[in-house]
């Protein structure tokens, strides 16, 4: 469980410093010059990296916990963006940072060690199925669709990159892994994440985009973990771990919110 968790920490923490780089950098830079920064080359290759070491934690722990720890970087969005991008630091954020971090503990005792249940055959045909409708949806919609739709549909990318990750086969070659079925899902649902992400970051606030993919990168990968993943609870933890996944969200909805997030998110697009 500890390296789990160690995982899930720094994936955590290494996109928390990504989205604050890329940020410095399209500050210095305009349009797709951006792209020719080293803080921005810097943070995305951050960014890969974070994904690669969320994979050890996605094999050893229930989705809601990984997931929970992920979407806890926007405090180290908000907390570092104060002294390197000087954005105002409220008291309330320092508290939701409190919080959030509060949930954690308790859910890091809730989950426990977990290995890895690769999907059958029916749970990766109901996957795919869903996400069809997610990719039309997505598709059909982006033209017009308001910010909280690319915001939700950014939101059920995300959480079909975590459920195809949990799902997937980790044994055999290199080969065999790359070209399974859930590659393919973690593929196009991260394609999707960061297209409708961008699209909702153009259309409507920072913030609630931000917010939409916190609550959904959470909730969704959490039910389905549950529900068909063999993701459990310890016994007699049910409660603590709903209220600790509750109050770490209601966190999260605030640091979405943060001028530092804010600051970081609009830099970005």
């Amino acid at each position: 469980m500890i390296v789990g968790l160690l995982a899930a920490i720094g994936a955590s923490v290494g996109y928390g410093v990504a989205t604050v780089l890329q940020a410095l950098g399209a500050r210095r830079s305009t349009g797709l010059s951006a792209l020719r920064q080293p803080a921005v080359l810097g943070g995305f290759a951050l960014d890969g990296l974070s994904f690669l070491v969320s994979l050890l934690a996605f094999a050893r722990l229930p989705l809601f916990l990984v997931e929970t720890v992920i979407a806890s970087s926007l405090v180290v969005v908000v907390l570092l963006a104060h002294p390197v991008l000087h954005t105002p630091l409220r008291t309330v954020d320092l508290v939701a940072s409190a919080v959030v971090v509060g949930g954690l503990v308790v859910l890091a005792g809730a989950g426990g060690s977990q290995p890895a249940v690769s999907a059958g055959p029916t749970v990766e045909r109901w996957v795919f199925v869903a996400l069809g409708l997610l990719v039309v949806g997505t598709v059909a919609s982006y033209r017009r669709a308001p910010a909280w739709v690319m915001g939700l549909a950014s939101a059920l990318g995300y959480s079909g990159v975590a459920i195809g990750v949990r799902a997937a086969r980790t044994t055999g070659t290199l080969a065999a892994i790359l070209w399974q079925p859930m590659a393919l899902v973690v593929a196009l649902s991260g394609l999707v994440a960061v297209v409708a992400y961008v699209r909702a970051l153009e259309r409507g606030p920072a913030g609630l985009a931000a917010s939409l993919v916190s609550v959904g990168e959470v909730v969704v990968p959490g039910a389905v973990g549950l529900a068909v993943l063999g993701d459990t609870v310890r016994t007699g933890w049910a409660v603590p771990a709903a209220v600790a996944i509750a109050l770490a969200l209601v966190g999260c909805l605030v640091l979405a919110r943060a001028p530092g997030n804010e600051v970081e998110q609009h830099a970005a697009t």
